[in-house]
């Protein structure tokens, strides 16, 4: 959600009382926008295939984020998160061992977890993040779960604004 101060485009305002030119409007937020973006449309079928995914995501929700999960049975499985109202700083990355990064031209930071899971948090501006959470299957081996999460966030960020 973006939240706007002050004026708002395309509304006109009185000049000054002393007939001075109007005050300039404000720049417009240039906070970037995870709206348009699908979650399961992040990874075309090469990145799927290039990550080890078999098949199609599946759209989900997280709270109020929108997510896409991708399962390899008995193997592994990735979620998309679009955060749109949660940047990094808001995040509670207390758990696991934390890792600050870049993934292309993101800042991000990577959360190794045990039992076999890790995430990648891209900041995207602003409230806004993207995660890209793995769990093995086996809750076991945490560096393959960074790996792979990892690839997938090489694979997902030039997508976002």
């Amino acid at each position: 959600m973006l939240v706007s101060c002050g004026r708002m485009p395309g509304i006109s305002h009185a000049a000054p009382a002393d007939g001075g030119p109007p005050a300039p409007a404000p720049p417009s937020s240039s906070a970037p926008s995870l709206a348009k973006l699908d979650p399961c449309a992040l990874l075309s079928p090469q990145d799927r295939s290039s990550a080890g995914l078999t098949g199609q995501g599946k759209p989900k929700t997280i709270g109020e984020a929108r997510a896409c999960d991708w399962t390899v049975p008995s193997t592994f499985g990735v979620t998309v998160t679009l955060d749109e109202t949660n940047g990094l700083a808001n995040l509670d990355l207390s758990d696991g061992k934390r890792t600050k990064k870049d993934v292309g031209s993101h800042q991000a930071v990577q959360v190794s977890g045990r039992r076999g899971t890790c995430a990648v948090l891209l900041d995207v501006g602003g409230a806004q993040s993207v995660q890209v959470d793995v769990n093995n299957a086996n809750f076991a081996d945490s560096d393959l779960a960074c790996s792979r999460a990892d690839d997938v966030a090489g694979l997902v960020e030039p997508k976002l604004p």
